[in-house]
């Protein structure tokens, strides 16, 4: 697994996570101007979260699920080390050093090189 320093700091948004299940029947309303390649992504019980459009088989109005997804961001401080699980739509998914593990955008990192420690 790759590690990187964090040089800019991420705060979580101030709302629940929400979890998509492959297959599930969602709706798709607009991209966000920052991050376009996600789209705002409401759960039948009316929870909505950002979410990778490249995960559904539309683009606007009701749509369905390819695969699942989690929102859950992860709240990092400046200088701290993570370890990265996997990278989608220019976000890591990122565990800390106490085993909290979430989504923060990859322009907040600094790769380490494959061979440091």
């Amino acid at each position: 697994m790759r590690r990187a320093r964090v040089v800019v700091g991420h705060r979580v948004p101030d709302r629940p996570p929400i979890q998509v299940s492959r297959g599930q029947r969602v709706t798709l309303g607009d991209r966000d101007r920052d991050w376009p390649q996600f789209v705002w992504t409401v759960l039948g019980e009316g929870h909505g979260g950002w979410v990778p459009a490249a995960l559904f088989d539309g683009e606007r109005g009701a749509a369905t699920a390819l695969s699942d997804y989690d929102t859950r961001e992860l709240a990092a401080r400046t200088d701290e080390i993570l370890t990265l699980h996997y990278e989608l739509a220019q976000w890591w998914w990122a565990e800390n050093d106490r085993g909290e593990q979430g989504w923060i955008p990859a322009r907040a990192l600094e790769l380490f090189d494959e061979g440091s420690p």
